[in-house]
C-alpha cells in the first residue's frame, strides 16, 4: 500500500468488526472453535486480494474473536498470527481463484498443529492427531474461503461503490 488513508483504515476496521461478529455468530452453532470448525468469518480472508488494507483488520478481528477461545493463549497467538500471515499472502495474490489458498493451507497446518498439541502434546500420537486436525480445519476453511469467499470475490467488483474503490487501488 502506498498511502494509508482514513478510508483504508476505516475499511480495515469494518472488516475486523465484521469478522468478530460473524465468528461470535458461528459460535451459536458450535462451529467456531475445535477440531471441526467452519467460521463464516473466514470467508472475509479473501478480501486482501482486492483490498490489501483489510489484512490488518482481519488480524485484529481474529485476535478479538480468539479471546473467548477454549484453547486460551496458544489460540490467541497462533490463530491470530496465522490469520495475519495468510492475509498478507492473500494481499499479494493476483489470481482470485488462488486467493483462498493461503488461509486454507496455513490454518490447516498451524491451527491443526496447535489443536493436536493441545490434545496430545508432542507424544507419539501427535502425527496422527495432527493429520486429523489439519484435514478437518483445512476442510472447514475451504468451505468458508472457497465457498463463500470466492462468491465475495466474484460479486464485490460488480457493486458500483467497490468497483470505484478497485479502480483507485494501488496494486
Amino acid at each position: 500500500m502506498k498511502h494509508l488513508t482514513v478510508r483504508r483504515i476505516a475499511t480495515a476496521a469494518v472488516v475486523g468488526a465484521l469478522y468478530t461478529v460473524l465468528t461470535y455468530f458461528a459460535g451459536i452453532f458450535g462451529i467456531t472453535f475445535g477440531p471441526v470448525q467452519c467460521r463464516f468469518s473466514e470467508a472475509l480472508c479473501v478480501l486482501p486480494c482486492l483490498f490489501p488494507e483489510t489484512a490488518l483488520g482481519l488480524f485484529v478481528g481474529c485476535l478479538i474473536s480468539n479471546i473467548i477461545s477454549p484453547y486460551g493463549i496458544p489460540d490467541l497467538v497462533i490463530g491470530s498470527l496465522t490469520t495475519l500471515i495468510a492475509a498478507l499472502l492473500t494481499a499479494r495474490c493476483r489470481n482470485r481463484l488462488l486467493a483462498p489458498a493461503p488461509p486454507v493451507v496455513l490454518n490447516g497446518l498451524f491451527v491443526g498443529g496447535m489443536l493436536a498439541w493441545y490434545e496430545v502434546g508432542f507424544t507419539s500420537a501427535f502425527p496422527g492427531v495432527f493429520a486429523f486436525h489439519a484435514l478437518t480445519v483445512a476442510a472447514g476453511e475451504a468451505v468458508a474461503c472457497y465457498g463463500l469467499g470466492l462468491l465475495l470475490l466474484w460479486q464485490i467488483p460488480k457493486i458500483p461503490y467497490f468497483r470505484a474503490r478497485l479502480s483507485e487501488s494501488d496494486f
